[in-house]
């Protein structure tokens, strides 16, 4: 049987708001050529999102120089109360591309730390507000966004778990970060028939995957497991422990 050939990309990538990552977009079009279609993601809006966004910008100076290998990087505020870790480029992809956003969603984007998700998905939905909790992330966030000229997404400081119901209803919520419990609030946020991805801690040892929570016609709809992926627990979403005698 004869295969498709994947569809080309651009040769001219839409260039971000300055300057910034013209000298690495090479390394971008490696990055989205071996790690990103090998891995199955193959939607054109979200890879050329990664091609136009240097990583390099959301990360320490000292950690430029991996900006585009296949490793996750972890990060928290100076104040060192709230630690994340940006995906290896490949789980990020597949997961925007597994969210399925379009040009007229409005997007939530939950725990996205120094802004690199947000920076991708502002060219992917219509509206995108970022929510941290740590003060100092939700700073460097929005310094970071508009360095590459995304200043279209809000950044707010609040409770991971109570979601922004002042700025919503949203057609998709995005948790970058594994969660056991504690959503039914960020459910009530969405849109009649929206969706929220995260990344699910199941009991035991059985792992972890890249989870789609339904909800249809207002009322939740079930979930869907998607692909293997790891994140580090989110103390808001954790599971409250059992009483024991």
């Amino acid at each position: 049987m004869v295969q498709a050939a994947a569809a080309p990309l651009p040769s001219t990538a839409e260039p971000v708001a300055n300057d910034l990552g013209k000298a690495t977009a090479a390394l971008r079009r490696t990055m989205v050529e071996r790690q990103l279609r090998p891995f199955d993601v193959t939607d054109l809006p979200v890879l050329n999102r990664f091609l136009n966004v240097p990583r390099e910008a959301f990360l320490p100076p000292s950690l430029a120089a991996v900006a585009y290998s296949d490793l996750a990087v972890a990060g928290k505020g100076s104040s060192g109360a709230c630690s994340r870790a940006l995906p290896a480029p490949l789980v990020l992809a597949r997961f925007l591309q597994s969210a399925e956003i379009r040009p007229h969603h409005k997007v939530l984007d939950i725990a996205g730390g120094a802004g690199y998700p947000a920076a991708l998905l502002s060219g992917l939905a219509a509206e995108v507000v970022a929510l941290e909790s740590d003060p100092e992330l939700a700073e460097q966030a929005r310094a970071n966004l508009a360095k590459v000229g995304a200043t279209q997404v809000r950044v707010l400081c609040g409770p991971l778990e109570k979601g922004a119901p002042e700025a919503g209803p949203f057609d998709v919520i995005l948790i970058h970060g594994a969660v056991e419990d504690g959503l039914d609030a960020l459910q009530d946020q969405l849109t009649a028939n929206g969706h929220i991805l995260a990344y699910r801690k199941f009991s035991g040892d059985s792992g972890m995957k890249v989870v789609r929570l339904e909800r249809s016609e207002g009322k939740p709809a079930g979930e869907r497991p998607l692909f293997d992926a790891t994140a580090p627990l989110l103390a808001p979403f954790a599971k409250a422990p059992a009483f024991e005698l």
